[in-house]
């Protein structure tokens, strides 16, 4: 299909040169390429020349770890990367010419396309610790101006041209480049892989699937961490945006099945504002899909994990704000449920955030729709807040709520209030009686 097969540096083992292998020396491929092109032509403007031997040379690649690598060849490659960078954003004609595009393509895949070393083991909680999520590429002193160079191309050239170098195979050497520990490859790739789909629009549910394929491998077949997650969320954060109403089955397919899924992993902190904005997107277009969203993240909801926690309830308060006004009444209880524990939770970080939902109005006006089932588990968990929880702020907090509620409606909290006391009488009642039981079980025994 593509022309980036056979020969390609992508078959080949990565080469790597010492201060005696100088990149002026071609491998057998890329001469007979350049050889070939000049037979082509009677003659070749100096500009075509000088590209030419340019990428010839940037073709070679370094490890950067190499000892017997030479500091003052990796600077000139660089040098020269910039130079033919500088080349491609002076030219006046685009980039359609095969005897560019061919020998380009080989330097693309050829510093790409390498292995990346293993994934560290260590999941960060911290969004924004750039220590824990990112390791950075040694080579990266090249890489940045080969993705530039690679954006360069994809924007400057026809989409016949791109479709003959950029194949399936290619499409999928560059997805598995995500799982890059350098934040810096990984935003210039979203980029470059952006610009791909934006432009080759006959490839885009290949790409689709493939990302597809990507989320579903990292929730349900391993535990081990993807960094690239957040940077694939973020492309589907604007593919999402062009999608039109109403949403083909094949997109809420993809809310129920992989965006909702995406709350499970215990990593999910590093991405979660990449997903939520997603998420978001969906019930923007389609309020009523806010039941699915809002009823998966309970049901994906962590126990030990507080971070997620206090995240979750940021998302749901969100979430509340744009779900189809319809469905209060169906989602009061569950949500007021989940949200009561919160606020019951010996964590204050959890605690606090979730008393201060009941700040938001849209939040109010969905309790307010199922008051006779809501109003009873709200009362005892502010009743169980005031009497026992261990932080003062909570406890403030819990005051200010409970005289909200009480102005709300005075008459139904002192009905709940009543039989929350009952229902503790009957409880004390209960557990003597049980002591007694037992008191009689231990003196038959002696």
């Amino acid at each position: 299909m593509g022309g980036l097969n056979g020969n390609s540096p992508r078959a080949s083992p990565r080469k790597t040169f010492s201060p005696k292998n100088s990149p002026r020396k071609t491998n057998t491929t890329l001469k007979q390429l350049l050889l070939d092109s000049r037979n082509m032509t009677s003659s070749l403007d100096s500009e075509t020349e000088e590209l030419l031997s340019l990428i010839s040379y940037c073709s070679f690649t370094y490890t950067f770890t190499d000892p017997q690598e030479s500091p003052s060849q990796q600077d000139l490659k660089r040098l020269k990367l910039i130079q033919l960078l500088s080349i491609i954003k002076t030219l006046i004609k685009p980039l359609d010419d095969d005897q560019l595009l061919s020998p380009l393509f080989i330097m693309l895949s050829s510093n790409l396309f390498r292995p990346l070393p293993p994934i560290h083991s260590v999941v960060s909680v911290l969004p924004d610790d750039d220590d824990l999520v990112s390791n950075p590429t040694p080579s990266w002193p090249h890489l940045q101006i080969v993705y530039d160079i690679f954006l360069r191309i994809v924007s400057r050239t026809c989409v016949e041209s791109l479709r003959i170098y950029i194949d399936h195979a290619f499409l999928l050497s560059l997805l598995a480049l995500f799982q890059s520990e350098d934040q810096r490859e990984r935003d210039s790739l979203k980029n470059v892989f952006h610009r791909i789909y934006s432009k080759l629009t006959f490839y885009r549910p290949f790409m689709r699937k493939t990302m597809h394929d990507v989320f579903l491998h990292y929730v349900f077949e391993t535990d081990q961490r993807h960094p690239g997650i957040g940077e694939l969320l973020e492309i589907w954060g604007t593919i999402i945006n062009g999608f039109s109403v109403p949403l083909k089955e094949e997109h809420k397919f993809f809310l129920n099945r992989v965006l909702v899924p995406l709350h499970k992993p215990k990593g999910m902190q590093v991405y979660h504002r990449q997903l939520a904005y997603c998420v978001s997107q969906f019930v923007q277009k389609e309020p009523e899909l806010g039941e699915v969203v809002i009823r998966g993240i309970l049901k994906y909801w962590p126990i030990t994990n507080c971070q997620k926690e206090v995240l979750f309830i940021g998302e749901l308060e969100e979430l509340v704000e744009t779900v189809d006004p319809q469905l209060y009444k169906e989602l009061a209880l569950p949500l007021c449920t989940k949200i009561t524990k919160c606020l019951n939770s010996w964590n204050s970080q959890v605690a606090e955030r979730a008393l201060y939902v009941w700040n938001n109005e849209q939040f109010w006006k969905m309790a307010s729709q199922a008051m006779e089932q809501v109003f009873p588990v709200l009362v005892e968990g502010m009743e169980k807040n005031l009497q026992g929880h261990w932080s003062k702020s909570v406890r403030q907090l819990t005051e200010n709520v409970k005289g909200m509620l009480e102005a709300l409606a005075p008459f139904l909290y002192s009905k709940c209030l009543l039989q929350l006391e009952i229902q503790e009488a009957g409880e004390r009642i209960e557990e003597m009686r049980r002591k007694e039981i037992w008191g009689k079980i231990e003196n038959a025994a002696m």
